[in-house]
């Protein structure tokens, strides 16, 4: 067995003790998945440790989010570099599939097997022998599993069917359907109009740009809007969210209650590093925005262009601006930091004054408290 190989390959135990120790030197060897918070890490995240018995190991961050997972806001798993170089390839790979799909290339320029290897500089079978090995699905089915997210995404905000799966990169409906049972669990046209849907507690209260809606899964922030009329705030997260079973709570009830007040705290200058946990459905290009906008220091901006560049798509600007439009968790997810080529202010979904009183405030908070940028 070549060093490579030996590398690639770490025992269960050895990953745990990492985990223990928080060792910075296990960071980009694999990663760590916890079942009942539904996050993945870093071994050396400095979240609460785990019970053992809840943990699961991963070679790579897809392979983590292909299960299900969502990366850590804290220690951000994804932005570490993978330490062994088939590892590297592999990872490079899963971000060219998802690159395509969510653009939408991949259903008319192909992915071969071929091309693949080829940009990666290895053989074809010894891609799909990595491949597998660290994912446990070919990249074929990798490929397969990224459209079908993307056309979950489609469906739940009440696309047409027929739209939704050209969208996500089926090049016909019979392509779709004879995967639809496994994937979905039922037609798509029965996904779309109902499906397993979410709970979503929310409450409305004022803020100091207004009236706020927040709402809440038992995982993270679903829907944050701004707005002067509740019954409008209310629509908007009815057609956001037509699926989801939607329980309007007392201020102060439920999951919301903490997250409530740190928003709130935020919104007044009082706690300028707001991460919070968010559950949203997203394409694999809009997770990549949104997770590049937390990364904007409080008090700082960045251009469309700037954050096209960032994820790695200089050319992607007007997609990045659409990702940023559709941001369904305001404030949490900064939208409001990103502005034009000439530093005006672009559109933003709960009007520009509300940007611009957002920019403002974080502006002079950063240079009263001295908050480092």
């Amino acid at each position: 067995m070549s060093e490579t190989q030996r590398q690639v390959i770490i025992s269960t135990q050895d990953m745990w003790k990492a985990v223990q120790s928080r060792d910075r030197s296990a960071d980009g060897k694999f990663v760590y998945a916890v079942r009942s918070t539904g996050i993945y890490c870093r071994p050396s995240c400095p979240s609460r440790k785990p019970h053992r018995s809840k943990v699961s190991f991963f070679a790579l961050p897809e392979a983590a989010e292909g299960k299900g997972f969502r990366p850590c806001l804290r220690c951000r798993p994804r932005s570490v570099r993978a330490r062994d170089a088939r590892v590297q390839a592999v990872a490079s790979v899963c971000r060219e599939i998802e690159s395509r799909v969510a653009s939408g290339e991949e259903s008319t320029n192909g992915l071969s097997l071929a091309a693949l290897s080829t940009a990666m500089k290895m053989k074809p079978h010894q891609l799909e022998r990595t491949f597998r090995r660290l994912m446990g699905i070919s990249p074929r089915q990798y490929a397969d599993s990224q459209r079908m997210l993307r056309l979950k995404s489609r469906l739940k905000k009440g696309d047409n069917v027929t739209m939704a799966l050209y969208d996500a990169g089926f090049g016909s409906s019979s392509r779709l359907y004879e995967r639809a049972p496994s994937h979905l669990g039922m037609t798509p046209a029965t996904y779309r109009r109902g499906g397993a849907g979410m709970r979503i507690e929310y409450a409305v209260v004022d803020s100091p740009l207004g009236r706020m809606l927040a709402g809440a899964t038992a995982r993270g922030i679903s829907a944050l809007y701004l707005g002067g009329s509740d019954d409008k705030l209310e629509a908007a997260l009815r057609k956001e969210y037509p699926r989801a079973e939607l329980v309007r709570q007392p201020v102060g009830a439920g999951n919301l209650r903490g997250w409530l007040e740190k928003i709130l705290a935020h919104l007044r200058g009082q706690e300028p590093h707001l991460d919070l946990p968010t559950d949203v459905q997203a394409t694999a290009f809009q997770r990549r925005v949104w997770e590049e906008l937390r990364r904007i220091p409080y008090g700082s901006t960045r251009t469309y262009t700037e954050i096209a560049r960032r994820i790695g798509r200089p050319g992607a600007v007007r997609a990045v601006a659409r990702a940023c439009a559709t941001n369904p968790v305001s404030v949490v997810v900064p939208c409001h930091r990103v502005v034009r080529e000439d530093g005006n202010l672009a559109g933003y979904r709960w009007g520009l004054e509300r940007k611009r009183t957002l920019l403002e405030r974080e502006s002079a908070q950063t240079a009263e408290s001295g908050i480092e940028k």
